[in-house]
């Protein structure tokens, strides 16, 4: 299944009131709230409803791809938008607010302009027309437009192209900073693993000396850290390989940047661009491998762990499961929702991650059946990858059908092949990654023969 995330509008925005390095007070309002007073500082609630509605469009979807970009906090900044109009639009606080223009917001603070076939919001420039002009939306200009009886969109038409499209009735969610929490390094898997792929990729089409990485899976391999560490040393940041809070913005805002996603003419970033292999939250209802990863860290966790009921590995979020994730929830103080999101598994990780290195003395002989808590793939090395293969050398001895597998410590063909055949006769995607579910039938395996 391929997820596309539609930009959602937030429940809040922050607000410098001064220019982004001038030191002044931020605000913090909802974005319903402060689209009505932008408009109220910014436009004349006598100007024909046509005009009003292809203004406050054009305010919505700066201030939304202000947010969608992270454009000031990928900078360290920590607002979302200024209230400087040499840098955004005007927000005047305490401002009185008119009637009709609320009434619009009120209908339309969720829709915004994208260019077609893409899906970031549009980078909607405007300016007054009379004092200042520009290359986007004239202020006054609308005004003759509506008067001629040209709709909002054909407005908007007229000064950003035929080429647009507005989307209706965007969801509002909270506004959520897109750094995953934890530091991405060698052996993490995840969406967000694979966002960063893509983005040096893209980077790397203006900056060259930055490798490609193939594919663009999710899994941080040793190409990807060579990516990362090139990227570093570009951009003067600590060269470690690891994409933490710095890296991950730095990544971003280079992104943005070559991308023009803050410019008129911007790229904007495609469907394709945008999909998601892997889902941000799992509930009851789901199914599949990802599924299959939680319950496993479940499993282990509630072994350990009496208060954690115990759940059978098999790939359906059914309501064992969600109870198994509430109890997890109420025990580690997390909104008990029974879903996991990106929180709960981080929390997950961390407790099982815990649990596995803290093993007491009567499980240390079995701890090395337990995964590792890292991925594992092609060209890494280590303990890890010593244990794997002495698992697939007993199996291959006793399964002609296995490749045979020699204990060398590299994670080398013979070991890929082995872990895809052993995937396939599980159901498991056949990547020759090496995570919880793959872990486990392997382990199943090896225990079968020995």
């Amino acid at each position: 299944m391929i997820f596309i995330p539609q930009p959602a509008i937030p429940e809040f925005i922050t607000v410098h009131l001064g220019e982004p390095d001038q030191p002044a007070r931020n605000v913090t309002i909802s974005f319903r709230d402060y689209i009505k007073n932008v408009a109220s500082s910014e436009i004349y609630p006598t100007w024909p409803e046509s005009a009003l509605r292809a203004n406050i469009l054009a305010q919505i979807t700066f201030a939304l791809n202000r947010i969608y970009t992270e454009w000031y906090r990928s900078q360290g900044y920590d607002f979302d938008i200024t209230n400087s109009t040499k840098y955004d639009q005007s927000f005047v606080e305490g401002r009185d607010i008119f009637d009709t223009i609320s009434r619009i917001v009120d209908d339309i603070f969720n829709n915004y302009v994208v260019k077609q076939g893409t899906i970031s919001p549009y980078f909607t420039q405007y300016c007054d027309g009379i004092r200042v002009t520009c290359n986007g939306l004239s202020q006054w200009g609308t005004v003759d437009l509506a008067n001629q009886g040209l709709t909002p969109y054909e407005i908007l038409k007229t000064y950003y192209g035929n080429d647009i499209n507005i989307v209706y009735d965007a969801p509002v969610r909270a506004n959520i900073p897109s750094y995953p929490g934890v530091p991405l390094q060698l052996g993490s898997f995840s969406e967000d693993v694979r966002i960063i792929q893509r983005q040096l990729n893209r980077i790397s089409d203006n900056y060259p000396s930055i490798p490609k990485i193939f594919p663009t899976n999710g899994f941080f391999n040793l190409q990807t850290e060579t990516a990362v560490e090139k990227f570093q040393e570009i951009f003067n940041l600590q060269v470690d390989g690891i994409v933490g809070k710095s890296t991950w913005y730095k990544i971003k805002y280079l992104y943005n940047a070559v991308k023009g996603l803050s410019d008129l003419y911007s790229e904007g970033i495609s469907f394709d661009e945008a999909s998601r292999i892997y889902s941000r939250v799992l509930k009851e209802g789901d199914t599949g491998e990802q599924v299959g990863v939680i319950q496993y860290y479940l499993a282990v966790i509630g072994y350990f762990d009496g208060d954690i009921p115990q759940i059978t590995i098999d790939r359906v979020f059914g309501p064992n499961t969600r109870n198994a994730v509430l109890a997890f929830q109420k025990k580690y103080g997390l909104t008990q929702d029974g879903q996991v999101g990106r929180d709960t598994f981080i929390k997950m990780t961390e407790v099982y991650s815990n649990i596995r290195r803290n093993l007491a003395g009567r499980y240390i002989s079995n701890s090395e059946e337990i995964f590792p808590g890292r991925f594992l793939g092609r060209d890494m090395s280590g303990d890890d990858i010593i244990t794997l293969q002495k698992f697939l050398n007993v199996i291959s001895q006793n399964d002609p059908s296995i490749t045979p597998v020699y204990v060398t410590g590299s994670f080398d063909n013979a070991t890929e092949l082995a872990v895809k055949e052993i995937q396939s006769r599980y159901n498991i995607t056949p990547n020759g990654v090496v995570g919880p579910l793959t872990w486990n039938a392997i382990v199943n395996l090896y225990n079968r023969y020995t």
